[in-house]
């Protein structure tokens, strides 16, 4: 699944995130042993994609119905939505590393749970399990790394998270594949996922808490113990400074906006700024879930197959290619989201996205048009028992072709021609002993898609769907919902939007087979394609731009109201507004506290990395 991204580091960031975790390494061991947790998410996103291969092939009543198997899939996305809403609450209320290893305990019992299911029902209540640690590592993670690593390398060590994600998903296709021919296959695909979160127990239990939630409890000596092994000696009084003022200003937040959850929400819609910077972050959110991204991630083998490559060997092969280019992606979004800016790397990447499944759409079209003829002849061939009754009972049957033999029933298969599998073929029952027979006479035994000569170059453009989403949609809103919310509306914000983007991915992965078959391969991509041009006009008109923009510009900007340049008589982009110098931050805090020096605003700068805003403009 897409998940949760964060702060994005410059390359400035990256550089002296290299010389300080050079000089002291514990800093990178608490980056990547609390990072694991990213592992794990990627991992089960790209497992269970290979594993369901499989699951059809060992239990008939999953392959039969299709919605046992979205069931599968999307039960891990529920669990993740209540794990991140559990684990908002046990990070505040027992520390960030007590949520960690609960988060890999139950990730771990989830995963033996699939391991070793004897029924489908089990492997759903696995699969729970197993969103409950995800969703849990996703909140706990990237917060815990934030709160123990340097100011100055912070978003370069955050993204580490990010990356581990993508290359978790990676190596579960590198799994997948290495479990081809073993026997028990997809058992063995499941239950290796709870190898990493076994090693992030472990890891945890020699690591410190973060020193943010150890000062918060009242407990500044073990936060400044904590600090010392991070910080030079020189450095540490100043952070523990920053650490006391930064809690206090938050505790003072947290007040004026309501203790409950419920008084939260109703402050936040009820300002302003706050609201128009929800129908932005929830636009992002709901956008990048409906672009259908976690359709090729949670089904990507299957995808392949539609696309006339039957066997499940080589769908994980080529599905392998699709994980590799989110990966790339990932790291190309590094180097052109501070370039570009946000908004327009957006439209870019959903321009390239609509294209791609317009594309794709039609490849579909024509393979289901062009699909190899049902021949009589073929099918007789081998005993009327063995052909599929729905061809027997169809009045129209001399005009049936492979795709229609799939779509008459779940117990057809379509096997294919022995001399070339482009020619007429047979329509059969779908069972083991058929599909057996069909494989001793050299012949391919197709369940999901059928022969065509469109299917590498619908291999292709489903990489040059990934290489158009990755940069842009994939990593860009999470980047946008840390930037446009004002500071103390910032948690309840990023969570409201986190949740659409979960609840989203929920829907999109419970109904994705069920549109294939309502709609067939090509009416589902058109049917993306048009949500896609929903998200790319909303964005247009909803989303500014925040590339370089400071805190407080960004709320002037949502206080006057986001106009797109074209409905704007200045010609500037309304998005990046001009402001005077009495507009600016002054030097003076909002409560008329006494004035900080230009060392507090270079700090502040680093803080909240605006690299594009020169020292020259913050002390104007």
């Amino acid at each position: 699944m897409e998940g949760p991204g964060g702060h994005k580091p410059s390359k400035t960031e990256f550089t002296e995130c290299w010389k300080t975790t050079w000089k002291t390494p514990y800093i990178m061991r608490l980056a990547l042993s609390a990072g694991i947790g990213g592992l794990l998410f990627g991992y089960d996103t790209g497992v269970i994609s290979g594993a369901l291969l499989y699951i059809r092939d060992d239990f008939k009543s999953v392959e039969k119905q299709t919605w046992l198997q979205e069931t599968i899939v999307s039960m891990a996305v529920a669990g993740a939505i209540i794990g991140a809403a559990f684990g908002g609450w046990m990070n505040d209320k027992y520390g960030r590393r007590k949520s960690i290893l609960l988060a890999d305990v139950v990730f771990f019992v989830g995963a033996i749970i699939m391991a070793v299911a004897p029924v489908p029902w089990v492997i759903i209540l696995g699969r729970i399990f197993v969103g409950l640690g995800v969703g849990m590592a996703s909140m706990t993670s990237p917060l815990y790394i934030s709160e123990a690593s340097p100011a100055r390398i912070r978003g370069a060590l955050v993204s580490t998270n990010g990356l581990l994600i993508t290359g978790g998903q990676f190596l579960s296709y590198l799994i997948n594949l290495a479990f081809t021919r073993v026997p028990g296959t997809w058992r063995w695909m499941l239950g290796v996922a709870g190898l990493p979160a076994l090693v992030q127990f472990v890891l945890m239990l020699s690591l410190p808490e973060s020193p943010r939630w150890l000062y918060r409890q009242n407990k500044p000596q073990e936060a400044r113990a904590i600090l010392e092994k991070i910080y030079p000696s020189n450095e540490v009084e100043e952070e523990l400074k920053a650490l006391e003022s930064s809690i206090e200003a938050e505790k003072a937040d947290e007040g004026s906006i309501g203790d409950g959850i419920f008084s939260k929400l109703k402050n936040a819609w009820g300002n302003v700024i706050v609201r128009r910077g929800l129908y932005a972050g929830i636009t992002v959110q709901v956008a990048q879930q409906f672009v259908g991204i976690n359709t090729v991630m949670y089904y990507s083998p299957t995808i392949v197959q539609l696309a006339g490559f039957a066997s499940n060997k080589t769908a994980l092969a080529l599905s392998l290619i699709t994980s590799g280019l989110n990966a790339i992606g990932s790291i190309v979004s590094m180097a052109c989201v501070d370039r570009f800016g946000r908004r327009k790397l957006m439209i870019i990447s959903m321009f390239g996205i609509i294209s791609c499944l317009v594309v794709l759409s039609f490849l579909f079209f024509e393979a289901s048009t062009h699909a190899p003829h049902i021949s009589n002849f073929e099918s007789i061939h081998f005993g009327t028992n063995s052909t599929c009754s729905s061809y027997l009972m169809a009045p129209d049957a001399s005009s049936w072709n492979c795709m229609s033999c799939l779509r008459a029933s779940s117990d057809c298969a379509f096997c294919a021609n022995g001399a070339n599998k482009y020619h007429p073929g047979a329509c059969l029952a779908k069972s083991d002993d058929i599909r057996n027979t069909c494989h001793g006479e050299q012949r391919t035994w197709y369940t999901n898609g059928c022969p065509s000569k469109f299917g590498f170059l619908a291999v292709l453009f489903l990489g040059l769907y990934i290489i158009s989403y990755s940069p842009g949609m994939g990593t860009v809103p999470w980047i946008v919902n840390s930037e446009i919310y004002p500071l103390k509306y910032r948690g309840i914000g990023g969570g409201i939007a986190a949740v659409c983007n979960w609840i989203s991915n929920l829907i999109v992965s419970e109904t994705f087979l069920t549109l294939t078959e309502a709609l067939g391969s090509a009416g589902t991509f058109l049917l993306f394609a048009g949500f896609s041009l929903i998200g790319m006009v909303a964005i247009y008109f909803v989303v500014p731009e925040t590339k370089g923009l400071l805190f407080e510009e960004v709320e002037k900007m949502l206080g006057k109201g986001y106009k797109p340049s074209l409905f704007n008589s200045n010609k500037k982009d309304s998005s990046a507004p001009a402001v005077d110098d009495s507009e600016r931050p002054s030097h003076k805090k909002k409560d008329n506290s006494p004035a900080v020096d230009d060392s507090e605003l270079l700090s502040h700068k680093k803080k909240y990395n605006s690299p594009d805003v020169d020292d020259s403009e913050l002390v104007k």
